[in-house]
């Protein structure tokens, strides 16, 4: 089964792990795998900010906003507006309802800053997941996969390590991304069908 085809079933799976993962660490700290991730990156890392920051880079608007963007201007060329409109719509509402409901809802601070789900791993994983459902099925698909999940290996370490989150937060936010861009898609395939013409009984 496909990613697009099986996407509704990826979305309330998603959602509903990142729902139970958020009432157990709601209005907590440092719970147990979360001091075994920060031990473990400040033993390998210690205080070299300059390397840490740079692994936190791929989550900057700076860096995102053009990736979407190119997606969108492809899909627009290959005519495939869906598409397209989900390379925008899908991380806009993944990162609005992330900062507006679910951070106030789980109420999950670090240091002065509500924490769950990440808002860094929102947006990047956001973006990561529309380019996973854009690509061709096959080879490109897992490439992409692959390379993201790279990635987002290497901005937990730097998150982490600069103390912006904990470990759980970045699983929130991972889980949460792939949960709204995969329900977006739904929506947006829900509005094709639904506009398109019924087929002729002549």
């Amino acid at each position: 089964m496909s990613a697009k085809g099986s996407s509704g079933l990826i979305a309330v799976t998603c959602a509903v792990i990142m729902v139970v993962l958020g009432v157990l660490v709601s209005g907590e700290g440092l719970t147990g795998p979360d001091a075994l991730a920060d031990n473990w990156v400040r033993r390998t890392f210690g205080a070299d900010t300059d390397l840490l920051r740079l692994l936190v880079l791929p989550t900057e608007a700076y860096v995102l906003i053009p990736v979407a963007c190119v997606a969108a201007g492809v899909c627009l060329l290959g005519r495939r507006r869906p598409e397209a409109a989900l390379a925008v719509v899908g991380p806009l509402v993944a990162i609005l309802a992330n900062t507006w409901v679910l951070k106030p809802l789980f109420d999950r601070w670090k240091s002065t800053w509500l924490a769950y789900p990440s808002g860094h791993t929102v947006a990047l994983v956001a973006v990561l997941t529309v380019l996973v459902l854009l690509a061709r099925p096959g080879v490109a698909t897992a490439v992409i996969a692959v390379v993201g999940a790279v990635v987002l290996v290497s901005v937990t370490i730097g998150m982490i390590g600069l103390g912006y989150h904990y470990l759980t937060d970045v699983v929130g936010g991972t889980l949460f991304a792939i949960a709204a861009v995969c329900a977006t898609w739904e929506s947006l395939s829900w509005a094709v069908r639904r506009r398109a013409p019924a087929p002729s009984d002549g």
